[in-house]
């Protein structure tokens, strides 16, 4: 007859059983971590220089120089282009973004309310509060994109002050370019001319 040989199992030592909950609790803990990283990310702002002042509010006017990203290749679709309105004392450089829902995607419109006049930031849009399944015809952002804007405060202003400087520019323009044609004005050089007898 073939005789098995017995092995006495160890009792468990205090240490052992300490170590083995360790174990378990780290095991959880990265389980947690990869379930986190695979969440998908929601609207965020990372400052990278920060400004000062208020945060600007839903009715005012922030000029910003931004550069728009796709987020999965770094892509650039947008980016701010200089405008001829920096006039000494009316409008900063940049471009005016007016703070009003629907003017804009959502998340640029929430984004640009947690800024500061003179910071700089990254801000990260998720597609479902950028273009989602329907961006703008044509445009060089696919479906369900998420996006990435380079932005940089360059001054917040209230919309009463945009309009009146606004005014105060048109009518500046129009003193510049003189009487345009009408009763007894001429027409300007170049402008086509009415028929003789009419």
């Amino acid at each position: 007859m073939t005789e098995i040989t017995r092995v006495p199992i160890q009792p468990v030592t205090k240490g052992s059983l300490t170590k083995l909950w360790i174990g378990v609790i780290l095991a959880i803990l990265v389980g947690a971590g990869f379930a986190w990283a695979a969440v998908p990310r929601g609207l965020d702002v990372d400052v990278i220089t920060a400004g000062t002042g208020p945060n600007p509010k839903a009715g005012e006017v922030v000029w910003v120089k931004y550069k728009g990203k796709l987020a999965a290749d770094g892509k650039v679709f947008d980016e701010s282009q200089p405008i001829p309105l920096p006039v000494q004392g009316l409008f900063p450089e940049g471009t005016p973004f007016p703070l009003e829902e629907g003017k804009t995607i959502p998340g640029f419109f929430k984004g640009l309310q947690q800024m500061q006049k003179g910071g700089k930031y990254n801000l990260f849009i998720p597609a479902d509060e950028a273009y989602g399944a329907t961006p703008p015809p044509g445009s060089p952002i696919p479906a369900n994109a998420d996006l990435e804007f380079e932005i940089e405060v360059i001054d917040i202003m209230s919309a009463a002050t945009f309009d009146r400087n606004l005014k105060i520019l048109q009518q500046t323009m129009q003193q510049q370019l003189g009487p345009q044609g009408g009763e007894g004005g001429a027409a300007p050089d170049g402008a086509p001319q009415a028929a003789p007898g009419q």
